[in-house]
């Protein structure tokens, strides 16, 4: 019905898309707000973007919160309210709010001011919003944002690829005296996973366990609400391990109207696919784990725990709640941890202070995961004493599986994590999923990066005009083409390098030339 801003422009696609997932369909009507999320894939190329940066952002932010190319994200507040003067008898409307940025905490809060006001005063409220929004200022992690919009300051932290994992950002807020008092965000993207969990609680493990390796899983909830904040949940269950999370998830909220375009969605790796419609069970029935859960309502008490059971129990329409799944976990449950959410749950401890009992958790077992690897990877780099300036800088070694396996007996999970099982066959499975691929790239890169870096430095410490009284004409002009290729490429991969080493390198390139004759000077100032 209406784009704003009015210049921005979505193909047709992307309109058609838009619309089929931010409506909740006939079998999760109700009446009243409706808040729920989607992730979209970007249709018609790539489009210039006003707020587009170096990759600073994504430089900086952690991974899981990085602008992305070739997705949009729907933040969808939907409106169902009897209307006699309707045809249908119902006033039926969804405000979505679409971003590059995974901020879902942010935008759901906005989107809590905005749309009251919106389905109220219509395109007015909209124009007014947009003008707050056009003057906020962009978001640098690290930093806390201070937003003004509709007479109420939201104010949030963007996190930093340098935070510690685990800590708190909350204390890291300055009020400056702000009035009105301004409306504090904990966190930009967190939800509370202890209630999106309560109906899976005894089964963490095994959720974490099929994220780890990458396994595609369907979501079937009531709810669109419930559908995308569990999808969104279990993506997030690997955040110590941002890296691993690398291949791309599908967030949705399926419909009716897609049925053509999203049930055909293949069971492939890393994708998690939530809906709300029971016609997906039949269509999505090849896929080897579906989780299929009721409305989440916070009780005194642990809701009841949904069973594992086999995917051949199936129902197309009356599924009973349940993981259909043949997957057998390799580690043992953590009864502690069960334990203490349940004396949580008797003492009526905040839902807030039980997730982060379960973040903590889940980011102890992950670290515990992957900080073997992170030792035996480092171990694969070449020592610093290997890097001569006027040589390519060495190789890093391969990766080798069984070399890895045998550093756990003195140096694996089972120093840091008490939980027993067969994590030599989790590593294995490891090995074999995308997770692994996208994980060990990533630092292969990172350590790529860092050998190019201390071979630049090397070179600055080097004695150049030395190095070039026994050399030809044409060893020199090699040195200068490859120094300036070098320097090129350290400022377009921004590797980690001080200014101050790239400008001597700089300066190093115009001594080497002004020793040249001039002819060849001309030609290399040219």
């Amino acid at each position: 019905q209406l784009v704003y801003p009015h210049d921005f422009r979505l193909t047709e696609k992307e309109k058609t898309s838009i619309c089929y997932l931010s409506f909740p369909d006939s079998y999760s009507g109700g009446l009243g707000d409706t808040q729920f999320s989607f992730r979209l894939r970007q249709s018609g190329g790539p489009r210039t973007s006003p707020f587009q940066d170096d990759g600073q952002y994504n430089r900086e932010a952690p991974l899981t919160l990085q602008r992305e190319a070739a997705h949009y994200f729907g933040y969808v507040y939907f409106r169902q309210v009897r209307d006699s003067s309707m045809r249908r008898g119902y006033f039926q409307k969804s405000l979505v709010l679409v971003s590059r940025l995974p901020y879902v905490n942010l935008f759901q809060s906005l989107l809590q001011l905005i749309a009251p006001e919106y389905f109220d005063k219509l395109e007015p409220c909209l124009e007014a919003v947009c003008n707050e929004i056009d003057q906020w200022p962009p978001p640098v992690p690290g930093q806390t944002l201070n937003l003004p919009v509709m007479g109420v300051v939201i104010q949030v932290r963007i996190p930093s690829r340098v935070d510690k994992p685990g800590s708190s950002p909350v204390k890291q807020f300055n009020q400056e005296n702000l009035l009105p008092a301004p409306l504090v965000l904990p966190s930009v993207h967190e939800l509370d996973l202890f209630r999106c969990f309560q109906p899976v609680l005894i089964h963490i493990q095994m959720l974490w366990e099929l994220m780890l390796l990458g396994e595609p899983m369907v979501v079937m909830a009531p709810s669109p609400t419930v559908s995308s904040e569990l999808v969104l949940a279990l993506t997030s269950l690997l955040m110590g391990l941002c890296r691993t999370n690398s291949t791309a998830r599908v967030l949705l909220v399926s419909h009716q109207g897609q049925r053509g375009e999203q049930g055909n969605v293949p069971g492939g790796p890393n994708i998690v696919v939530g809906v709300t419609n029971p016609f997906f069970i039949k269509t999505l029935q090849h896929w080897p784990h579906i989780l299929r859960v009721g409305e989440l309502r916070m009780s005194g008490d642990l809701p009841k725990q949904v069973k594992v059971k086999k995917l051949a129990k199936l129902k197309t329409l009356d599924t009973k709640p349940g993981i259909y799944t043949s997957y057998k976990t390799f580690l043992h449950k953590d009864k502690t941890l069960i334990k203490r959410l349940l004396k949580g749950i008797q003492r009526k401890r905040p839902s807030e202070v039980q997730s982060a009992l379960l973040r903590r958790h889940l980011l102890e077992l992950t670290q515990s995961f992957i900080i073997p690897l992170e030792h035996y990877i480092a171990s694969l780099m070449p020592l610093q004493r290997a890097i001569t300036p006027w040589k390519n800088p060495p190789q890093i070694r391969p990766f080798c599986q069984e070399d890895f396996m045998k550093t756990l007996e003195h140096a694996g999970p089972q120093l840091t994590c008490v939980l027993k099982g067969d994590w030599l066959g989790l590593y294995r499975r490891f090995f074999k999923s995308p997770n692994f691929d996208g994980w060990f790239r990533q630092r292969h890169r990172e350590m790529t990066h860092k050998l190019e870096a201390l071979h630049l430095e090397a070179i600055c410490e080097a004695d150049i005009v030395a190095w070039m009284k026994d050399k030809s004409e044409v060893e020199i002009v090699d040195l200068v083409l490859k120094l300036r290729e070098k320097l090129v490429r350290a400022r377009c991969q921004h590797l980690p390098v001080k200014e101050e080493t790239l400008q001597r390198v700089g300066l190093y390139i115009d001594t080497i030339i002004g020793s040249l004759p001039e002819d060849l000077q001309a030609v290399l100032h040219h």
